[in-house]
C-alpha cells in the first residue's frame, strides 16, 4: 500500500511496499544540473537518491525510457510525463504550465500525465504565490518542450539516414515529408536518449501560428477526479502507523504556556498523550506558534481532548492589542508626514496657492485567507530525516522551516505536494508543517496534524491593518493640480524582520507609489505602523487597501466635479505614455520595466472597453439602482471592474452584474484566466461586504463564518462577464489582479445607488450588505 491513497496514479512520489513509511527522494538531475545551472542543463541521466531507508518502487521521470531535462520525460509507449513544481490550489497551474510544454513538444495531450514535483531547489522557484508562475516559467517550459521535440527529430533522422532538417514533428509523431516516414515518441524514446541534450541556441521554438494549445487552453486535468471525489488534498494524507495532534496555541501572538493540567484531557477514549509545542523564537516568521499538542488515534479524539485541556496562559507584549484603539493611532500616522516614497513637482507650494481642497480617508482592516481546506499536514521524522506532505504553495520553504526547527540539513527534508483546497498566499507559510515535524520527533511516529476552522481564522496571518489619507487641490473643471497621499499600514516585513513598521518597497509598489495618473505635483508617503499579530501574504496583498483608496477617492473627486467618473477616471490617466519609475527602485512585480511597462495607453483601453461592454451610460437605472468603476495595475496585469448593485431601502445589497476586462497579455489558458477573474469577483465582494478581523486584549475576536462571513451564493455576483484584451505582450499575472478593483467598483456602486459614501471597510459597518 502507497503511503498516500492513489498516490501512483496522482503523480506524489511514493515509498515502498511491505508497509515501509517512506519516500524516494527523486532527484530530476541532468547529468551536468545543478542549482545554479538551473532545470535545463545539459546531458540526459536522471540520477536519483534515495532517503536513507529501502525502497523497491519509486514513482517519477526515472521510470521513462527519454528524459532530457527536469520536467518531461517520455515512456516507450509513447506515454509524456510532465513534472509540475507549482501548486494547485484552483488556479489551474497544474494543468497550463504543462500545456505549455506539451505544446512545444507537440505532444497529444490525451496522453500526457502529470508528475507533481517534490520540493527541490533545482526546479527553480516553487513558490506559488505572486501570480508569477506563467511570467516566470512560460518560458522555461517552452525550452524544456523544445529539447525534447528536437532530440526526438535528431533520433528519427538518424534511423532514417537523413538530415534532421528534412524532418518535423506532427501530433505526438515526428515525419519525413518527403518520404513519407513516420515514427511516433515512443518508438524513438530510447534512441533520443542516448542523444546529448542541444544547447539552448541550437533550439527552435514554434511560431504563434503552430500553437496547438496557448491561447485554446484545456479544462483542469484535476477535473474528473475532483468533481468525483478521487483527488488527492492535504487532509486526504495518510501514512501507515500515523497518529493524529490537534494544538492549543497561545490566543495571544508571543505567548506562552504557564501551566498546563491535561487530566481530562487523557481521558477521552483515543487519546495516548498531550506534547508541549515550543514557542517561536523572534521573529516569528514562518515557525510554529507553540502551545500542548493532543495526540490521538483519531482526529476527533484529539480535538475533544483538547476541549478539556485547562491551560494558565502568559500572554506577553501584543495583550495591549485592541483594534478600536490600534485604528486610532493608524489613522494619526496616516494624517502626519511620513517617508517620501515619490515626489513629482511641488506639492506643498501648489496647496499653498489656495482654491479648492478636497480630503478624504480611508480604512481597511484585517482580513483572513479562509481557505476552503484549512491547514493540514503529515510529517515523519525518521533517522534525522523527515518526510511530509502537505498542501503548501511552497515546499522548498517547507524544507528551510522544517530544517530550522529540527535542526538537521535542508536536503533531509522532503516535501510531498498535495492539491490544496484554496491558499490565497496562507499556505506559503508552512508552519503548520513544522508543528506535524517537530511533534513527530518528539512522539516517534508520523504525525498529522488538523487545524480547524477556528484555527484557521484565530492563528492566520493577516492581511494588513491599513489607513490612507488623500488630499487634492482641484481646478476650476475639477482636475487635480496637486495629490497628495499617505499610508500606514502593518507591514509583511514585520513577520521577519524585528521592529520593522514601516511599508517596503514591494508592497508600496503595489498600487501605490505607481499611481498611473497624469499630475503635476504628487507626493506620496508612507507613516508607521506596529504590528501586534502575524501579518502575511493575501491574494493582491497591499493592492487591496491602495486600490480602494485610490480609485475611491478619483470617483468622489469626479463627483464634487460634477463629472461622469468613466470620462474623468479617463482624463486623470491622460494621454498614452509610459511611466518610468526607475529613479524610485520601482520593483515592478520582479519583472523588467522594458518588458512589463506602465503602459496607460493599456490602462485607458480597459476602461475604455469595461464602459462599453457594461453600457455604462446607455441605460436607465432605477432607484436604488448603481454603476461603480474602478481600474488598477497590479502583477503587471490591468483590470477594469464596472459593479451593478441594487440596494433596497433597508441596505440589502445585490450585485446582479459585474463587467470585468482584463490586459494581461498573452494568455495561455482563457478558460483558467476567466475562472480566476470570476472568482475574484466573488472574493472582492467578501472582502468588500463583510471582510473584518478585529482583536481585544490580543486576541481574535471573530472564529468561525457565523462572524467572519464570506460571500455567499445570494450574496456574490449574479452575474459575471469577463473580457480578455487580445494582444501579444509578455503574459502577466491573473491569479491576483481581478481583486484589486472590484472592491472600490462595488462601493463607488453602492455610493451611486445610495449617495453613501464608503471610506471605511467593510460595508456591513454601515448597515449595508448584510
Amino acid at each position: 500500500m502507497s503511503p498516500i491513497q492513489n498516490v501512483s496514479r496522482r503523480g506524489f512520489l511514493k515509498g515502498a511496499l511491505s508497509g515501509a513509511t517512506f519516500v524516494l527522494a527523486v532527484r530530476y538531475l541532468p547529468e551536468s544540473a545543478s542549482a545554479e545551472t538551473g532545470p535545463l542543463g545539459s546531458g540526459s541521466r536522471l540520477e536519483t537518491g534515495d532517503s536513507g531507508l529501502p525502497s523497491d518502487t519509486v514513482t517519477g521521470l526515472n521510470h521513462t525510457a527519454f528524459h532530457p531535462n527536469l520536467f518531461v520525460g517520455i515512456d516507450a509507449d509513447g506515454t509524456v510525463y510532465i513534472v509540475a513544481h507549482r501548486s494547485e490550489m484552483g488556479t489551474g497551474i497544474r494543468t497550463s504550465l504543462p500545456l505549455v510544454l506539451a505544446d512545444e513538444l507537440d505532444a497529444d495531450w490525451k496522453r500526457v500525465k502529470i508528475e507533481q514535483a517534490i520540493g527541490d531547489a533545482r526546479l527553480g522557484s516553487q513558490d506559488t504565490d505572486g501570480s508569477q508562475s506563467i511570467r516566470g516559467f512560460f518560458d522555461v517550459m517552452r525550452q524544456a518542450g523544445a529539447t525534447a521535440r528536437l532530440m526526438l527529430v535528431q533520433a528519427a533522422a538518424a534511423q532514417w539516414n537523413v538530415s534532421p532538417a528534412e524532418c518535423e514533428t506532427d501530433l505526438h509523431t515526428v515525419v519525413h515529408r518527403q518520404s513519407g516516414k513516420k515514427l511516433g515518441y515512443g518508438e524513438l524514446a530510447l534512441a533520443a536518449s542516448k542523444l546529448p541534450v542541444p544547447a539552448k541556441d541550437q533550439l527552435k521554438l514554434k511560431p504563434q501560428t503552430a500553437w496547438r494549445y496557448i491561447g485554446k487552453g484545456a479544462p483542469s486535468y484535476d477535473l474528473t477526479d475532483v468533481c468525483t471525489g478521487k483527488a488527492g488534498f492535504g487532509m486526504d494524507a495518510r501514512v501507515p502507523g500515523m497518529v493524529y495532534a490537534s494544538i492549543e496555541r497561545p490566543p495571544v501572538l508571543g505567548g506562552q504556556v504557564k501551566s498546563v493540567d491535561d487530566k481530562e484531557a487523557l481521558k477521552v477514549a483515543g487519546v495516548s498523550q498531550t506534547v508541549p509545542v515550543d514557542p517561536f523564537k523572534p521573529p516569528h516568521a514562518m515557525q510554529q506558534l507553540g502551545g500542548v499538542a493532543v495526540i490521538a488515534d483519531n482526529t476527533w479524539a484529539a480535538l475533544q481532548g483538547r476541549r478539556r485541556l485547562k491551560i494558565e496562559w502568559d500572554h506577553g507584549a501584543n495583550a495591549v492589542y485592541n483594534s478600536d484603539g490600534f485604528k486610532k493611532e493608524l489613522q494619526e500616522a496616516a494624517r502626519k508626514p511620513g517617508k517620501v516614497a515619490r515626489n513629482v513637482g511641488d506639492v506643498e507650494t501648489a496647496f499653498a496657492k489656495g482654491g479648492k481642497v478636497i480630503e478624504a480617508e480611508y480604512y481597511v482592516p484585517h482580513l483572513a485567507h479562509a481557505s476552503m481546506e484549512p491547514p493540514a499536514a503529515v510529517a515523519e521524522f525518521r533517522d534525522g530525516k523527515v518526510v511530509a506532505w502537505a498542501p503548501t504553495q511552497n515546499p522548498q520553504a517547507v524544507q528551510d522551516t522544517v530544517s530550522k526547527a529540527l535542526g538537521i540539513p535542508k536536503e533531509d527534508v522532503i516535501c510531498n505536494v498535495t492539491l490544496l483546497g484554496g491558499g490565497f498566499g496562507r499556505k506559503s507559510m508552512p508552519d503548520y508543517v513544522a508543528e506535524a515535524a517537530i511533534l513527530s520527533k518528539r512522539v516517534g511516529k508520523p504525525v498529522k496534524v488538523v487545524w480547524t476552522r477556528e484555527d484557521d481564522i484565530k492563528f492566520d496571518y493577516y492581511h494588513a491593518v491599513s489607513a490612507m489619507y488623500m488630499k487634492a487641490a482641484v481646478d476650476a473643471g475639477g482636475k487635480p493640480t496637486a495629490w497628495l497621499q499617505r499610508s500606514a499600514f502593518t507591514p509583511i516585513t514585520s513577520s521577519f524582520v524585528p521592529g520593522a513598521n514601516y511599508g517596503s518597497g514591494g508592497e508600496l509598489g503595489m498600487g501605490w507609489v505607481d499611481i498611473p495618473f497624469d499630475i503635476a505635483n504628487l507626493r506620496v508617503e508612507n507613516g508607521p505602523a506596529t504590528a501586534h499579530v502575524r501579518i502575511g501574504w493575501l491574494r493582491s496583498v497591499a493592492n487591496i487597501y491602495h486600490a480602494f483608496a485610490i480609485q475611491s477617492f478619483a470617483n468622489e473627486l469626479a463627483v464634487a466635479a460634477g463629472r461622469d467618473p468613466v470620462d474623468y477616471l479617463l482624463d486623470l490617466i491622460g494621454q498614452p505614455r509610459v511611466i518610468n519609475l526607475k529613479d524610485i527602485g520601482y520593483q515592478n512585480y520582479g519583472s523588467s520595466a522594458e518588458a512589463y511597462p506602465i503602459d496607460t495607453a493599456r490602462i485607458r483601453r480597459v476602461v475604455e472597453m469595461a464602459a462599453e461592454k457594461s453600457r455604462w451610460g446607455k441605460q436607465k437605472l432605477g432607484k436604488g439602482s448603481g454603476m461603480g468603476i474602478a481600474v488598477h495595475r497590479s502583477f503587471v496585469t490591468t483590470v477594469a471592474s464596472v459593479v451593478h448593485v441594487e440596494v433596497t431601502d433597508d441596505g440589502k445589497i445585490t450585485i446582479p452584474r459585474v463587467d470585468t476586462v482584463v490586459d494581461a497579455g498573452m494568455v495561455v489558458n482563457p478558460i483558467a484566466v476567466k475562472a480566476q477573474f470570476e472568482g475574484a469577483a466573488v472574493f472582492g465582494t467578501s472582502i468588500a461586504r463583510t471582510g473584518e478581523i478585529t482583536a481585544t486584549a490580543g486576541k481574535i475576536d471573530q472564529s468561525n463564518f457565523h462572524n467572519y462571513r464570506v460571500s455567499r451564493m445570494t450574496d456574490a455576483p449574479y452575474q459575471t462577464n469577463v473580457y480578455l484584451v487580445e494582444n501579444n505582450a509578455a503574459p502577466g499575472g491573473v491569479g491576483e489582479p481581478g481583486v484589486p478593483p472590484m472592491v472600490p467598483a462595488l462601493c463607488n456602486a453602492v455610493y451611486a445607488a445610495t449617495g453613501k459614501q464608503i471610506r471605511e471597510l467593510p460595508l456591513s459597518k454601515h448597515k449595508l450588505g448584510k
